[in-house]
């Protein structure tokens, strides 16, 4: 026990004297942000560039196009077919890759110090030089459609679904990034590059890096290879209205399974919630700490109704989904519904002790010192601040930002959460 009391206070004494890097931050003339996080220890170079150009920004009926854009932009270039771009990549192991999310289309780098000029010119190429080549495209697409054709077998697939339609309806935030297979096949080339040409733009964009770099360095280099991109996004990132969930209080989508997935939905905070961190530690202690957390204790632990539960919220520039999942057999599905309600408004009433809170906080504390270790971590909360505008020293206060969290303000965070009725449901399984 003294051992264990000895780790624990090591451990405490470890996060209390995290400290995290500085933030460096410049400019460029046609308005691209950057930021960057000096890392000398290994000659590793991280990138990630973010735009306001995700999947809310996918034209009407045509969700999937901004995944369909990432997709074709990694593909090929103007100058290079897909086979000699993927060559050029694994020649010079750079690893090149796109993504999006409600918000965001992102690109992301990571290379060598040594070949930081190539990487960031390959980047630079797939930015600035689409190849747009219809039959990449038509094969892109059918890929998807493929993939989307396969995932209605998933029943993840149709509470994803069902989630957008009790808490988006018509709003661009209801579709899957993937899109749907109705959707998809209703994209076109021309839907690309019209999303490419109204959106990805420098104004609004925020390239965050992390490694063996100067920022001196940095700004030669991009000057150098995104000087000549200009322009701002037709639509800005806030240019979005709050959502408005649905009277519909559940959804169930029948299917031929043994389980039943179960999902909790409600509207959680945004990215500029003044209570943001509040709720991520509340968030913690409800679901989000894995086997530490009250959700696993009660439905796993205590009554073995599932292998395992969790939660969560997204937070974009407006309200996204927070979410309570878990799997179990369908005669066992009412009863761990039961404990969710009973759990949630436990945490509503006020039954939040100070050790819980304390846990909480520390558990997240230390993961985050971990996280702060790697470049791709790194460069994923540099990409977020820029984005949504998060100030320079938001790393550094972190750490203070969780420990000055306090038991009334996690309570007043669960009693507006955590009302039971506020929170919609979703059952995808065989019938009752």
């Amino acid at each position: 026990m003294r051992i264990l009391l000895i780790v624990c206070s090591l451990f405490v004494l470890s996060v209390q004297a995290f400290s995290a890097p500085k933030v460096q931050q410049h400019v460029l003339d046609n308005g691209l942000n950057i930021l960057l996080i000096e890392a000398h220890h290994v000659p590793m170079v991280a990138m990630k560039l973010v735009m306001p150009a995700g999947s809310r920004f996918d034209a009407e009926n045509k969700g999937g196009s901004a995944s369909l854009l990432a997709s074709m932009l990694m593909d090929h270039t103007a100058k290079h077919d897909y086979q000699t771009w993927a060559a050029k990549l694994d020649e010079t192991s750079i690893r090149l890759g796109a993504g999006v999310d409600k918000d965001a289309l992102s690109l992301s780098l990571t290379v060598l110090k040594e070949m930081v000029d190539e990487g960031v010119g390959a980047m630079a190429q797939a930015l600035l030089q689409p190849g747009w080549n219809q039959k990449r495209f038509d094969f892109i697409q059918q890929n998807t459609i493929s993939g989307l054709t396969k995932a209605q077998e998933d029943a993840g697939t149709f509470a994803a679904l069902a989630k957008g339609e009790l808490l988006f309806p018509n709003h661009v935030y209801g579709h899957p990034a993937s899109g749907t297979l109705d959707s998809v096949q209703n994209i076109h080339l021309k839907d690309l590059k019209q999303l490419y040409q109204q959106q990805v733009k420098p104004g609004g964009a925020t390239l965050a890096i992390s490694g063996d770099i100067t920022m001196k360095e940095v700004i030669l280099l991009m000057e150098t290879h995104l000087g000549k991109w200009q322009g701002k996004p037709k639509v800005s990132l806030s240019n979005i209205a709050k959502p408005q969930p649905s009277e519909k209080q559940k959804i169930h989508h029948e299917m031929d399974k043994h389980q039943m997935l179960i999902e909790w939905v409600r509207l959680g905070p945004s990215r500029h919630n003044e209570g943001y961190i509040s709720m991520m530690v509340l968030n913690h202690m409800l679901g989000g700490g894995g086997f530490g957390s009250l959700l696993m204790e009660e439905i796993r632990e205590k009554r073995g109704l599932t292998y395992g539960v969790y939660s969560y919220f997204q937070p974009y520039e407006t309200s996204g989904a927070y979410v309570i999942r878990l799997q179990t057999r369908a005669d066992q599905a009412d009863a761990a519904e039961t404990v969710i309600q009973q759990v949630l408004q436990s945490l509503a009433d006020g039954g939040i002790t100070q050790d819980m809170l304390d846990k909480s906080k520390t558990n997240l504390m230390g993961g985050f010192a971990q996280r702060m270790d790697s470049n791709r971590e790194r460069v994923g909360l540099l990409a977020m601040m820029g984005l949504y505008h998060r100030p320079l020293d938001y790393l550094e206060n972190w750490t203070k930002s969780v420990e000055s969290v306090t038991l009334a303000g996690v309570r007043r965070g669960a009693k507006v959460y955590f009302q039971p009725e506020s929170w919609k449901q979703v059952w995808v399984g065989p019938a009752n």
